[in-house]
C-alpha cells in the first residue's frame, strides 16, 4: 500500500505541474492568435476582458472595433507583432505594427500595443481598449478620411506668365422657399442676363424647384464678378434669388481660346462616380480643351487626411488629424498662345453671329498665336478640327503648284470666261463675273473659278498633292491637341480635279491648316505649327523642304493684289504692313446657295486664316473680321 500511495502521489504532482504549464503558455501565442483573428473577422478562439477585468464576447469585441474604423471599413489592413512582449506577472503588452492601405494606393503605418492579462484566469486574456486599434483613440471615436486639395497648376503663355488663373466669380441661384412667381422671376433674370450676352437655359428649372427642399440652393449660373457687378442692382432684389461667391480658375475673358483651353469647374457626380480614387466633392475639374486632356497634369493628387472624428461635450464634431499623405500640386501646362493676338481674334469674331473661327500663326516658327471660335466660344473647336472646303482660298495652294510646275507664269494670259466645262460639267464664276482674257495674276486677284478650271489639266492631280503637301495640308502633326490637317481630293476625274483645283470637289480643310499653308507661303517653308510647349509633344514639329523660291515669290505678289486691286480691298488701309492674302466662298451642299466665307492672309510675322460658315462671299464676312483684327492688333 505504501508504494502504491507513492506512486499515486507522483503521478498527481506531474499532472498538476502539467496544468501549471498549460496557465503559464506565454502571452505573445494569445496576441498572435488575436492578430490573425483580427484580419479574418474572426476571433472565437480568442479570450476577451474589459479594461474593469470584466469578460467580453468575442463578436462584441469584434464590432467594437469595425466601429471605430468609419470610414476605413472597407481599406485593406495587415497586423504582425512588432519585437518581445514585456511581461510583468500577471499583465503583459505586446507592440504591434498596423498598416492600412487607403485610397489611392496610399499606406498609412503605426505601431500600437495589445495588452493581456491572465489575473482571475486559466491563461492570457486581451484587453479590448480602442487604443489597441490606435493609440489615440477612446470609446465612440470614429477614423474618417479627409481629402487634402492639391493646388491645380496654370495653363502659361510661353513666357510662364498665366493665362488662366484664380479669378473672383458670383453664382446666381434661386432658392424655392423665396420664390413667389416663378414665371416671372425667370422672365426677369433672363432679361437681365441678356444685358451681359449670357443666355441660361430655364427649361428644367420648374422641375428642379419641385424636386428641391424649400431651403436648397438650385444654381443657374456662374458670373464673373464684372459681369455680375453690372447686372447686380437688377437682380439681388428679384423675390428667390439667392448668391454666392467663389474663387474660380479663368481666363482673362469668358471668350478668350475657350473651345481650346476648355474651363475648370467643381467635378460633378459623373465626374466623382468616373473617378472614384482620384475625385471628390469640392475638387476642381477641367471640362473641355486642354483643361480635360491634361487635366492630370494640372490637377495634381490630392493628400490624404486621417483624423478622428469625436462628438463634443456640446454636440459639436471635432476633427483630429493623426495621418496625412501631403498632396503633390499640379505640373503648369505651356502654351504658344499670345495674350495680345488672342484677344484680337476674339475681337474679330464678336461682332459675327454665324458661327465663326480663326486661327493665328507667328510665321517664323509656327507658334500658334490665337485659336478663336465665335459666337459660343466654348462649342467645338472649329478653328483647329473644323472639316470644310476651302473655297477658292485653295487657289493660293493650286497657284503655287502651277507656279512651280513651270505651267503657268504671272503675266500668262488665262482666259476667265463665264462658264467652262469640263467632261460636260459646267463650272461658272461668282456673280457670272467673265473677265476675258487677262493675266494670271489678275485671274487670281479677282479669284477667277473659270481661269483655274481650265488649268486643272496642266497641274494635274499629283501637281494637287504635291503642292498641297509642300505647304503642310494633309500631312501628320502633333500639337498636343486635336487638330484637323486637311484632306485633300485625289483628282480622279477630270471634273473633280477641276474643281478641286478651286476648292471645291472633296478636299476638306481646318481653320489651322490653311493659316499654316498661309505661314508657309510667307516664310517660304513650310513649319509643323506648335501650340504644346511643355508637356512636349512626343513628335516635335519639323520644319519642311525649301519651297520653290521663284514660285512663293510670285505668289507672294498675286497675294498682294488681291488686297490692293482684287477680292480684298478692304484691307488696304488697316494699320501696320502690307497685308497679302486670298478670300475664299466655299459651296458645301449642292442645290444650295448658302456658301461659307474665308479669308486667309498674313501682315508682318502673323499669319492668319479666317471662317464664317454661311457667310456667304468672301469679301462679305471673313474679310471684314480679318480688317478688324488687323486694326485690333496694330493698336
Amino acid at each position: 500500500m505504501r508504494r502504491t500511495t507513492t506512486g499515486l502521489a507522483a503521478l498527481l504532482l506531474l499532472a498538476a505541474g502539467g496544468l501549471a504549464g498549460c496557465s503559464e503558455d506565454p502571452p505573445e501565442d494569445a496576441v498572435k492568435t488575436f492578430l490573425t483573428g483580427w484580419q479574418k473577422g474572426e476571433l472565437k478562439d480568442v479570450g476577451f476582458v474589459g479594461a474593469d477585468g470584466a469578460r467580453l464576447a468575442a463578436d462584441d469585441v469584434l464590432s467594437r472595433l469595425r466601429e471605430l474604423y468609419g470610414d476605413l471599413d472597407q481599406a485593406p489592413l495587415e497586423v504582425t507583432t512588432a519585437g518581445e512582449p514585456k511581461t510583468e506577472g500577471d499583465a503583459s503588452s505586446q507592440p504591434i505594427n498596423v498598416k492600412w492601405t487607403l485610397p489611392g494606393g496610399v499606406n498609412w503605418a503605426y505601431q500600437s500595443t495589445v495588452r493581456a492579462t491572465k489575473a482571475n484566469s486559466d491563461g492570457w486574456q486581451v484587453i479590448w481598449e480602442p487604443t489597441l486599434l490606435q493609440p489615440e483613440l477612446a470609446p465612440g471615436d470614429k477614423l474618417r478620411l479627409r481629402r487634402v486639395a492639391s493646388q491645380r497648376a496654370a495653363i502659361q503663355d510661353a513666357a510662364g506668365k498665366p493665362l488662366i488663373g484664380p479669378q473672383k466669380v458670383a453664382v446666381v441661384g434661386v432658392s424655392p422657399v423665396k420664390i413667389q412667381n416663378l414665371p416671372q422671376l425667370q422672365k426677369d433674370l433672363d432679361t437681365s442676363f441678356r444685358k451681359i450676352n449670357v443666355e441660361v437655359d430655364f427649361a428644367g428649372l420648374k422641375d428642379r424647384v419641385d424636386q428641391s427642399d424649400e431651403g436648397a440652393f438650385i444654381d443657374l449660373v456662374t458670373l464673373r464678378w464684372a459681369d455680375y457687378s453690372k447686372i447686380r442692382d437688377e437682380i439681388r432684389p428679384l423675390k428667390g434669388t439667392v448668391f454666392r461667391t467663389e474663387t474660380r480658375q479663368l481666363a482673362p475673358t469668358r471668350v478668350f481660346a475657350r473651345a481650346l483651353l476648355g474651363t475648370v469647374d467643381p467635378a460633378t457626380k459623373e465626374d466623382i462616380d468616373n473617378n472614384p480614387e482620384t475625385l471628390g466633392v469640392g475638387d476642381q475639374v477641367g471640362h473641355g480643351g486642354l483643361q480635360q486632356k491634361y487635366d492630370a497634369t494640372l490637377r495634381g493628387t490630392a493628400g490624404l487626411s486621417v483624423v478622428i472624428s469625436r462628438e463634443a461635450a456640446d454636440g459639436e464634431v471635432e476633427d483630429s488629424p493623426i495621418f496625412t499623405s501631403e498632396p503633390v500640386n499640379g505640373k503648369p501646362v505651356k502654351v504658344t498662345l499670345d495674350t495680345a493676338t488672342q484677344n484680337a481674334a476674339d475681337q474679330a469674331l464678336a461682332a459675327e453671329k454665324q458661327p465663326s473661327s480663326m486661327v493665328a500663326i507667328r510665321v517664323s516658327d509656327g507658334a500658334v498665336l490665337a485659336v478663336a471660335n465665335g459666337p459660343d466660344a466654348g462649342g467645338v473647336n472649329t478653328a483647329m478640327t473644323g472639316q470644310v472646303p476651302p473655297g477658292s482660298t485653295f487657289k493660293a495652294i493650286s497657284a503655287y503648284g502651277l507656279l512651280a510646275g513651270g505651267a503657268v507664269k504671272p503675266d500668262t494670259v488665262v482666259d476667265c470666261p463665264k462658264t467652262y466645262s469640263v467632261d460636260g460639267r459646267e463650272f461658272k464664276n461668282s456673280h457670272d463675273q467673265a473677265l476675258g482674257k487677262v493675266p494670271f495674276h489678275v485671274d487670281f486677284a479677282k479669284s477667277c473659278n473659270t481661269a483655274f478650271a481650265a488649268l486643272s489639266a496642266k497641274l494635274g492631280s499629283a501637281g494637287l498633292q504635291d503642292a498641297s503637301k509642300a505647304l503642310g495640308l494633309g500631312t501628320t502633326w502633333d500639337l498636343g491637341a486635336d487638330a484637323f490637317t486637311g484632306q485633300i481630293s485625289d483628282g480622279g476625274t477630270a471634273t473633280e480635279l477641276a474643281a478641286a483645283t478651286f476648292g471645291q470637289g472633296s478636299t476638306i480643310v481646318s481653320p489651322i491648316a490653311m493659316a499654316a499653308a498661309t505661314a508657309a507661303i510667307a516664310k517660304g517653308q513650310f513649319q509643323t505649327p506648335k501650340l504644346l510647349l511643355d508637356p512636349a509633344p512626343a513628335t516635335a514639329a519639323t520644319p519642311g523642304p525649301q519651297l520653290d523660291q521663284a514660285a512663293v515669290t510670285a505668289l507672294r505678289d498675286m497675294m498682294r493684289e488681291v488686297v490692293t486691286a482684287g477680292t480684298g480691298t478692304a484691307l488696304r488701309a488697316v494699320p501696320g504692313g502690307p497685308v497679302y492674302g486670298k478670300t475664299g466662298t466655299a459651296e458645301f451642299e449642292t442645290g444650295s446657295e448658302e456658301t461659307h466665307s474665308w479669308f486667309i492672309g498674313y501682315q508682318d510675322d502673323v499669319a492668319f486664316a479666317a471662317m464664317v460658315q454661311k457667310g456667304g462671299a468672301g469679301s462679305d464676312a471673313a474679310v471684314p473680321i480679318a480688317k478688324r483684327f488687323l486694326t485690333t492688333l496694330n493698336k
